[in-house]
């Protein structure tokens, strides 16, 4: 008896689970389907990011080599850097773009370098590290033309304590002031530098010798 038990409990599993898969069985493989169509998937995608990296390294590679070629024209090469940072994902972006700037500054079109810095200072897939450099750079390239009050607002928030280009930009800021005509001001500021022993020893040397002129 305990056998014939056993068989008819067999056979009931067994219509249980057809059962199951008939009510059940086109979710479970739709399910499955999406799990490994959602792995296939990132993968396919960590590989086209790589593709993409790949090509922007290559880009970037060629457009500075005919920047640093003896002879290069600095607009061209500008244009070039405009056409990798087009085609290349945020960090090879932020960097073609930096170069072109600094291209388009050199090439005597502040205007442009200006403009340039602006889409780097306002992307927001920008490490701000990058970010602030732009403003930084912008007011550099603004100091001969902008308006000293845009330049004073623009350099403020770099000047605060923990920012990364503090020095550089309490630097610029002295000279704003100078711009300005608040010479007072900005020798002090310059003097402060000079001795502030968290700032780079370029930049401390540089301050000093800009107040020792002011003071002249």
């Amino acid at each position: 008896m305990p056998d014939i038990f056993d068989e008819v409990e067999e056979e009931y599993r067994a219509e249980r689970t057809r059962q199951f898969w008939r009510r059940y069985g086109v979710l479970f493989a739709a399910a499955l389907f999406l799990v490994v169509g959602g792995i296939a998937g990132w993968q396919g995608w960590q590989y086209w990011q790589q593709r993409q990296a790949q090509h922007a390294a290559a880009a970037f590679l060629t457009a500075q080599t005919a920047a640093e070629a003896e002879g290069a024209n600095a607009a061209e090469a500008a244009q070039r850097f405009a056409a990798v940072a087009a085609e290349s994902p945020a960090g090879y972006r932020t960097l073609a773009r930096l170069n072109e700037a600094a291209l388009q500054a050199q090439a005597g079109d502040r205007n442009a370098a200006r403009a340039t810095l602006d889409a780097v200072a306002s992307d927001n897939a920008a490490d701000p590290l990058y970010r602030d450099l732009a403003s930084l750079l912008w007011v550099l390239h603004g100091l001969d033309d902008a308006d000293p009050a845009l330049l004073a607002a623009r350099i403020a928030p770099l000047t605060a304590a923990g920012a990364p280009w503090r020095a550089s930009a309490l630097e610029l800021s002295a000279l704003v002031d100078l711009r300005r005509g608040q010479k007072a001001e900005a020798k002090r500021a310059l003097s402060a530098l000079a001795e502030d022993v968290t700032a780079p020893q370029g930049v401390r040397d540089r301050a000093l010798r800009l107040a020792r002129e002011i003071e002249g």
